[in-house]
């Protein structure tokens, strides 16, 4: 169980958000969404993973705090939400370096655990797992193996939980997960995916799997956020549909299944059988 910690305008790719600037004009609403994620995991006895983002940490620091004293594994979600795809090596080495110092300082333990901003490591990129591994990260959950807006990684081998090396280096990479659908794989566990599905799709395809990575987002459960200015009729319809009756939806989905916070996933899993992604 994963949720990636970022304010509502937190969208990628568009001209209205795209710059630290620009985002003080908006209404601050990530308290209480989280509070809102917090309440229901609480209920429900689960542990998950927060991929923060640094610019989050540093200006909302009080959310952050309240995510690590409710017992919840904190990880980088970047700076500023900014694409891999976007940045040269030694610009994703500093961002990188940059959002674990500032997470680590409020949580006081180091940060294990990464997800990059739209899921940007893509075959271009892939020299980014390397970075995560010299700055001691422990497991990513960036690979999403199949084509998206963002780029996706279609052509990564598995869609389990594997193992990347490096120059001596491992980490351990949980992946998006994916299910057939007329021959294409997609993905059905979170953010816009979800909502859009209808609950009894969604819980299939969640009994037919032995793994499963969920991500979430505090906006996914926020029917009242207003609407974001230049989102195209497809985007805006992707980024609005099903909030009324997503919180519902996930509180029913934890009530039938169980879900461990990615830490607690490394421990449960047979590495010896796990495939071995070599750099």
């Amino acid at each position: 169980m994963t949720f990636d910690i970022e304010e509502w305008y937190h969208l990628l790719e568009l001209d209205s958000t795209s710059r630290p600037d620009q985002w003080v004009g908006f209404e601050p609403r990530l308290e209480a969404n989280t509070e809102r994620i917090l309440m229901l995991l609480s209920e429900s006895g689960i542990k998950a993973t927060f991929f923060v983002m640094g610019w989050i940490a540093r200006h909302s620091p009080s959310v952050i705090r309240r995510i690590a004293e409710a017992g919840h594994e904190l990880g980088v979600h970047s700076w500023d939400h900014a694409l891999i795809s976007k940045q040269s090596r030694m610009e994703f080495r500093e961002d990188l370096k940059r959002s674990c110092g500032e997470v680590s300082g409020l949580s006081g333990t180091p940060v294990r655990m990464y997800r990059a901003p739209g899921f940007s490591i893509v075959p271009e990129t892939v020299w980014a797992l390397e970075e995560l591994m010299r700055q001691g990260i422990v497991a990513d959950a960036s690979i999403f193996p199949t084509s998206r807006a963002h780029g996706g990684f279609p052509s990564f081998p598995v869609d389990q939980p594997c193992i990347i090396k490096a120059g001596g280096m491992q980490l351990y990479e949980f992946p998006l997960n994916t299910a057939k659908f007329f021959n294409h794989r997609v993905v059905f566990s979170g953010g816009g995916y979800f909502r859009l599905l209808p609950y009894e799709i969604i819980r299939k395809l969640t009994n037919n799997g032995s793994y499963v990575m969920s991500y979430f987002h505090p906006r996914d459960f926020d029917p009242g956020q207003k609407m974001l200015p230049g989102l195209t009729p497809l985007r805006m319809f992707k980024s609005y549909y099903g909030l009324h009756g997503s919180l519902g939806k996930l509180a029913r989905l934890i009530s039938e299944f169980d879900f461990v916070d990615i830490g607690k996933a490394i421990e449960q899993n047979d590495w010896s059988k796990a495939y071995v992604y070599r750099i």
